[in-house]
């Protein structure tokens, strides 16, 4: 009779790399899932649901990242807090104009789990070229 043994990743043992990635005239949605899947750890064959094996992820030009239909007009952000009647609403359009990099870090966000991984903390987003990560090192991704 055969053992049955997974392999499970220790959190000492995971080794995380930092990648770069263009995001110009890349469609939002279909960025924001590949770059959800990195940031678990999802693309590594050491993946374990309950260790952060992912990596980090530096996306620059978030500005320039295409939204498809008629998203920046019919599509809102909702906040609320919490007091009758203070329900606002932003366009996709408005805040990609204001917040790019903050439209992307949300939408992200909204791919991730909500557990105590916090995997949100491994993406950084710049609206421009520029990004001051270069001491670690980055790989630039093509995605």
């Amino acid at each position: 009779m055969a053992v049955n043994s997974s392999y499970m990743a220790k959190k000492e043992q995971v080794e995380r790399k930092w990648y770069v990635i263009d995001a110009t005239d890349k469609v939002l949605g279909r960025l924001a899932a590949q770059v959800a899947m990195i940031l678990q750890g999802k693309n590594k064959p050491t993946y374990t649901p309950h260790v952060d094996t992912g990596d980090f992820i530096v996306v620059v030009n978030a500005d320039k990242v295409k939204i498809t239909g008629k998203k920046l007009e019919k599509k809102y952000l909702y906040r609320h807090s919490s007091y009758k009647g203070s329900l606002k609403a932003t366009s996709y359009g408005t805040f990609m104009e204001k917040y790019p990099d903050r439209l992307f870090e949300r939408v992200v966000k909204g791919m991730l789990p909500k557990n105590r991984l916090h995997f949100e903390k491994k993406l950084k987003v710049y609206a421009g070229p520029e990004h001051p990560h270069a001491a670690q090192k980055p790989e630039p991704l093509d995605i």
